[in-house]
């Protein structure tokens, strides 16, 4: 795919979704550091239903290891691997308030040392709570850039770094959002839905369903 194309590509995106944002419900970086770690293996609606409840009691890493693990389970139980991400979720808020004065910090290098924290998450973090141009890939983000030729590569990192190298600077700080929500709801794995997709006369994908 050529320059030209990738641009009228982010270009479409932008005029469909001039103001993209995460599903999470969140208002700080706390906040949204925890509303990601919990995404993992989960759909944003139901981490959005456990935080719904769990933010009003413990919404910073003090109050969150006040709660302790077990009382923190009882709040993300609806949730995969909740055993797991409720042991992380406490020992990255200690971490937070011995290392970094109770703060996220707006720090990679930081952020991956954390508990639960990789690289997506990071980039996550990065961008929606710090406005970085970072560009975190997922499954959808993976599947979009592959399916339409946007940015292919073999693995998310892959996808990551060209994604970054392609990308228009002026775009860069919401393509993240602009792809994710593409996947999400018009690109689908399954069975994309070609018939209303806004680039779909640039997309590359050799299997297009039937455009009406």
């Amino acid at each position: 795919m050529n320059a030209a194309k990738r641009r009228k590509i982010f270009e479409r995106l932008a005029k469909h979704n001039p103001n993209p944002t995460t599903e999470l419900v969140y208002s700080t970086p706390f906040e949204l550091l925890v509303a990601v770690v919990l995404s993992a293996q989960a759909t944003d609606v139901g981490v959005n239903k456990a935080t719904a409840k769990l933010f009003p009691v413990a919404n910073t890493p003090e109050k969150m290891l006040e709660l302790g693990e077990e009382g923190l389970k009882r709040y993300i139980n609806s949730l995969n691997y909740f055993n797991t991400k409720a042991a992380n979720l406490i020992k990255t808020c200690k971490a937070l308030v011995e290392r970094h004065g109770g703060e996220v910090p707006r720090d990679r290098e930081a952020l991956e040392a954390l508990p639960g924290v990789g690289r997506k998450t990071a980039n996550v973090i990065l961008n929606t709570a710090f406005g970085e141009p970072t560009i975190a890939v997922d499954t959808h983000i993976f599947r979009v850039a592959n399916r339409t030729g946007l940015a292919p590569g073999a693995t998310p990192r892959e996808v990551e770094d060209h994604l970054t190298r392609v990308t228009p600077d002026e775009f860069k700080k919401n393509a993240h959002h602009w792809l994710i929500l593409h996947g999400r709801y018009v690109c689908k794995a399954r069975k994309p839905n070609c018939a209303e997709c806004v680039i779909a006369d640039l997309c590359e994908y050799p299997e297009k369903t039937t455009l009406v």
